[in-house]
């Protein structure tokens, strides 16, 4: 296994910027400045690209903006001001698409590559808090600040003959009490699964085809963020009191709610803050807090190995990613583009992105060389004035490009479809069997242990 790095960043003022530690040794590696992302609003495109929205940015009619820093390219933040202030975002696992969400409770997607806003649409009538795709991106789950969770299907979405139609969602649900603070899905072959987590102090897993309620497991603070291992087989919830809750992740066939009682679960304390997000790397289990620190976990005895200490601010967000994606390189560079405002239905399938010299355009937003085919047609016209080779060419090569983009696109679409139909099947097998291999099961006895032996300070 390679060399992992930490990355975390605060709402406290941009000045605090993004931090970027070496999780074995704790060395500071890197620090970007002027960033402030609110819960849920930072993640990692592909291992290359940080991306974080900032809804107090200065200057923004919309009053934010989101940000990308290309981690391989030394280059100044790509800025774009959308519509209305985002908060939470997330991303399709290749990184072709980006959802965004707002206070108002609308819910935007772009295509990464072009900037395309590709979707707009009203998804809850209070504040978007958290936003998850899942595993083969196949559907986006959305949770309110009023309890509402909503599923939607992305072939819907991206439907392209229904797009003034306001979308309907999969499936959605009022059963929590107070805002949504943390959403994920299981990627197993055993269950396809939906967690959701409350300040109402509840956490719940949802049958993620259906929409049906497995599980109703009541804590006894609010929480504010999950993670699940990399085995799925362990629950974690942080507290807004800084207490972590393991439990195991049995999740059985009939809908079960019941009180997790302390003697039933392990209990981590290591924070005086509120715990704002947790991940699981290569190390272990890494956890951050308001208390402005964050900290990497034992996950056989549960003890901290390391604690970073973030001066700067408390954390709100944090991704773990390869050491390598901070080695400076400019080949296969992942191109992100500035995200537009508006979404344009007439262009939709037509407006690609075309490489061009350095100086076809001066641009001072654009730091790549791709820019938009409207600029290109443009430049097309002018030369055609002169029926010149170089404009036919332009011609040709646009067209063609057209062809390659609306294939891929159609690809796309097809294996999104593909994976709905197997998830179905998938379910009715694993319903009927299921196996724990021998690994595992030590593995689940050995926590059993640990429950039944101690509470972990």
């Amino acid at each position: 296994m390679g060399r992992e790095a930490l990355v975390v960043c605060s709402d406290k003022s941009m000045g605090a910027g993004i931090t970027v530690w070496d999780i074995d040794t704790g060395d500071h590696l890197l620090h970007i400045p002027t960033c402030a992302s609110p819960p849920h609003g930072f993640l990692c495109l592909r291992n290359q690209v940080l991306v974080a929205s900032q809804i107090h940015k200065h200057g923004s009619v919309g009053g934010g903006a989101i940000s990308s820093w290309h981690l391989r390219k030394p280059q100044a933040p790509l800025r774009s001001y959308p519509i209305e202030a985002i908060g939470p975002i997330a991303c399709t696992e290749d990184g072709v698409y980006l959802a965004g969400g707002a206070p108002s409770g609308n819910a935007y997607i772009w295509e990464v590559t072009g900037g395309r806003l590709l979707k707009n649409w009203s998804v809850h009538k209070k504040s978007i808090n958290c936003m998850e795709f899942s595993d083969d991106s196949s559907l986006l789950i959305c949770g309110s600040d009023d309890g509402m969770i909503s599923i939607w299907s992305m072939i819907s979405l991206l439907d392209i003959a229904d797009f003034g139609n306001l979308p309907a969602p999969l499936c959605s649900s009022s059963e929590h009490s107070s805002a949504i603070t943390g959403l994920l899905t299981t990627s197993g072959s055993l269950s396809s699964v939906l967690v959701s987590c409350s300040l109402d102090g509840t956490c719940k897993i949802w049958d993620l085809v259906t929409g049906t309620l497995l599980q109703n497991r009541v804590f006894p603070q609010s929480l504010t963020a999950i993670a699940v291992d990399g085995e799925e087989q362990l629950l974690l919830s942080g507290s807004a009191d800084g207490t972590i809750f393991v439990n195991l992740l049995n999740i059985g066939l009939s809908k079960v709610s019941y009180t997790v009682l302390q003697d039933q679960q392990l209990v981590l304390n290591g924070h005086n803050g509120l715990i704002t997000a947790m991940t699981f790397c290569n190390a272990g289990l890494v956890s951050a807090s308001e208390d402005c620190s964050a900290c990497l976990w034992d996950v056989v005895n549960w003890v901290i190995i390391r604690r970073f200490s973030h001066q700067k601010g408390p954390i709100t967000n944090l991704v773990v990613i390869p050491q390598t994606s901070l080695v400076k390189q400019y080949n296969r560079i992942f191109h992100v583009s500035l995200l537009e405002k508006y979404p344009h239905p007439s262009n939709l399938w037509k407006e690609i992105n075309t490489p061009l010299s350095p100086s076809s355009f001066e641009d001072d937003h654009v730091t790549g060389e791709f820019r938009s085919t409207a600029l290109l047609n443009q430049q097309i016209l002018d030369l055609e004035h002169g029926r010149t080779e170089a404009a036919i060419q332009m011609k040709l090569e646009t067209s063609m490009e057209n062809r390659l983009w609306a294939t891929r696109m159609t690809k796309h679409v097809m294996e999104i479809n593909k994976h709905l139909q197997t998830r179905l099947l998938d379910l009715m097998q694993c319903r009927l069997l299921r196996p724990d291999s021998a690994s595992t099961q030590m593995r689940l006895n050995h926590i059993y242990g640990m429950i039944g032996a101690k509470q972990v300070c």
